[in-house]
């Protein structure tokens, strides 16, 4: 793009001693803070990448990555509607479940839960739940025993622990002699588990299949089946593959769907924070502006020197552009060699400091996400460092066309 001597000037100047060490000084500024802009791109966009995996792998650890239903809201004979998915190449397992909203109540505590009716071989196969047993074990809901299995919180809300009983109120009521009564079942808990996720946590319980369908008068149906697919991020592609193999008979919806909102605003936030964070390159670029403004002028002499040897004005422009790309390039690869190293051992990091100052930044009994991870992703290292530099080259063009502008006669007048 650039002459030889264009690019020989503009480097000259960059590394020249100036007689004017301010000029020095707001160059050194520049680089300092785009280097910083870039760092802090890298650095908090990979933290919120982490938080955003960690978020997104406890919400899908207990929601399926697709699930089958019927447009009336339940499934007949859902071993054929399992046998079916099955057959999909892409799908990995399937397992059929009820989902009801009840009332929960130990003694005088109250609590409004989901309860999922679930066979526990199959839903090992489609969730975590199995895994993230702080107590009990899933394997002890049996057919006929009415055992249950809470969450944490809603255990602790209610006051029960594994082997307490509990009384379990159904929206369905019962026609008696004495009327209409809310028909009630006592159930023990077997077990509690903790995904680390508030919703799931204080709102989700299990109970078998059989019994679910038992209390809730289901029958042979259930409410859909859920599917666990080899990649969920393929999720939409594979469910539509699915909707056209069920036709219209059934309803076949992905995880994008059912966490839409949470995930799009997870995905907005991230976009605002790098569009604020950019900002802090922007002011960084104002220092390069400054810088180029002051060099023009200290330069005025040899700008009139090189234009009476013949060098266009465009040439000059050149030569401050190349002078400030220097600026930002320095900066923004400083910018990445500090924040790629810093994001890949954050969480270390905030390990040390938090020794060093014997101190808690995310209390486990505050926060679901206690620890600090990030996951640092090239393309986007290389969407923040070019937008960065692109940054700093806009700065220059003002300084630089300023420069071009320069005519001999009066910038030699007084010399």
């Amino acid at each position: 793009m650039f002459q030889p001597k264009e690019l020989f000037i503009g480097l000259r100047y960059t590394r020249a001693k100036r007689k004017n060490h301010f000029v020095s000084f707001i160059a050194f500024i520049s680089i300092a803070g785009v280097a910083l802009g870039v760092f802090s791109l890298i650095v908090v966009l990979s933290v919120m990448n982490g938080f955003g995996n960690e978020l997104r792998d406890r919400t899908l650890s207990m929601t399926s990555h697709a699930t089958i239903t019927g447009f009336d809201g339940t499934t007949t004979d859902w071993q054929q509607v399992v046998e079916r998915a099955m057959q999909h190449s892409r799908v990995k397992a399937a397992a059929p479940y009820i989902r009801k909203e009840v009332m929960l109540s130990n003694g005088q505590r109250v609590s409004g839960a989901l309860v999922r009716g679930i066979l526990p071989e199959y839903e090992q196969q489609v969730s975590q739940v199995a895994d993230k047993m702080v107590s009990g074990s899933l394997a002890n809901l049996r057919p006929g025993e009415y055992g249950i299995v809470l969450g944490r919180e809603l255990a602790n809300s209610l006051g029960v622990y594994e082997g307490d009983r509990i009384t379990m109120i159904t929206p369905e009521a019962s026609i008696t002699a004495i009327g209409v009564m809310p028909r009630l079942r006592r159930f023990t808990v077997v077990g509690v588990f903790e995904v680390g996720m508030h919703q799931f946590d204080s709102a989700m319980s299990y109970i078998h299949l059989d019994d679910a369908a038992r209390l809730f008068r289901m029958g042979e149906r259930v409410t859909g089946v859920r599917l666990k697919l080899d990649d969920l991020f393929d999720a939409p592609y594979i469910t539509r593959e699915l909707d056209a193999i069920f036709g219209e008979e059934y309803w076949v919806r992905d995880w994008t769907r059912q966490h839409k909102n949470f995930f799009r605003a997870l995905k907005t936030e991230k976009t605002v924070m790098f569009i604020i964070l950019l900002m802090v390159v922007a002011v960084a670029a104002l220092n390069i502006v400054s810088t180029l403004m002051m060099t023009v002028t200290d330069k005025e002499a040899d700008i009139a020197i090189l234009r009476t040897m013949g060098i266009s004005p465009g040439s000059i422009m050149a030569i401050f552009m190349i002078q400030g790309a220097v600026i930002g390039l320095s900066g923004t690869l400083i910018g990445v060699a500090t924040g790629v190293p810093v994001a890949l051992n954050v969480f270390e990091i905030v390990s040390a400091l938090e020794q060093l100052f014997n101190t808690d930044f995310l209390p486990s009994d505050v926060y679901y996400i206690s620890d600090i991870v990030a996951e640092v992703r090239l393309s986007e290292v290389l969407t923040y460092s070019i937008s960065a530099f692109c940054i700093t080259i806009l700065a220059t063009i003002y300084p630089a066309w300023r420069a071009a502008r320069t005519l001999p006669a009066e910038a030699l007048r007084y010399e």
